[in-house]
């Protein structure tokens, strides 16, 4: 009679010889599981009842879904697509940066009336000068004088023309300034004139779009001898000199002030109101 280990080593060869495998249990005998058991359906296999489903599956291996799986990728990082943008910006976004940056440098070297301090500063009370004969206020103190001294309809045709333009200037450059809140330099001191609370933006310069329309305004309208017109188009490209020097404000918005300005005077030769007009309103006041 054979013994219980013979009985337990042969059992161990036939259960390995019929592809079968198994674990002790409590009582110390093996329980058998057949390795040739159907494995659990996979995850294609039981969407391929769902038609559904499957075509879900077709969807996301995809080639456009492929593609499209960087937009996935960058929300997955947490990172919105404009920054991602960002990150390779066109070759006008870098032109534009880099004017900026030359505008900015370039300003600063300009600056040399910054401050008392500054390489000339002993300059600065001039410069000062010449900032305050482009301040609006003389000028519509100025024009509003004329108008009221004024013994001729052609002279008071003028100078009420030469008024409204001025209230023109205020307005656009308030409105330009309001909407582009560039600040002003970093190296200027608020210590202007008559300040307004636009007037802590930059862009544009109303001195220089006030000075490129008189100075147009003058040569167009005042019979002036040569010398005069001289004085007049220097006068007007101090006026812009002076804002860059004294630290008020950057190239680009002196530049910008100008062409501006040029062009407020064809508004203004628009809507010119002729004597007849004068005549008409002053009726309408007095009455």
């Amino acid at each position: 009679m054979p013994s219980p280990k013979t009985k337990n080593s042969a059992n161990r060869s036939a259960g390995g010889s019929a592809g079968l495998s198994g674990s002790t249990n409590g009582n110390g005998r093996y329980e058998f599981m057949s390795l040739n058991r159907t494995p659990p359906p996979t995850l294609l296999q039981r969407q391929g009842s769902d038609p559904t489903a499957a075509a879900r599956l077709r969807a996301s291996e995809s080639p456009t879904r492929r593609r499209g799986s960087g937009s996935s990728t960058s929300s997955n990082t947490g990172m919105p697509e404009e920054d991602c943008m960002r990150l390779n910006p066109s070759f006008i976004g870098i032109a534009l940066s880099s004017l900026l940056a030359i505008d900015l440098w370039l300003s600063k070297r300009l600056g040399v009336c910054a401050c008392e301090d500054s390489s000339w500063g002993s300059v600065r009370p001039l410069m000062k000068l010449i900032e305050i004969s482009g301040h609006g206020i003389p000028w519509l103190v100025g024009t509003a004088y004329g108008l009221y001294k004024a013994d001729s309809a052609a002279g008071q045709e003028v100078m009420l023309n030469l008024f409204m333009a001025l209230i023109i200037d205020l307005i656009l450059v308030g409105i330009v300034k309001a909407v582009v809140r560039r600040r002003r330099p970093s190296h200027n001191r608020m210590d202007m004139f008559a300040t307004f609370s636009v007037d802590r933006f930059s862009f544009p310069s109303g001195h220089a779009t006030r000075a490129a329309m008189c100075a147009r305004f003058l040569l167009a309208h005042l019979v002036l001898a040569a010398p005069l017109r001289v004085l007049v188009f220097l006068w007007s490209g101090l006026v812009g000199l002076s804002r860059v020097l004294l630290g008020r404000h950057n190239v680009t918005d002196v530049l910008f002030g100008f062409l501006m300005g040029y062009w407020q005077y064809n508004l203004v030769e628009m809507l010119w109101v002729s004597s007849l007009g004068l005549q008409g309103l002053l009726g309408l006041i007095q009455g």
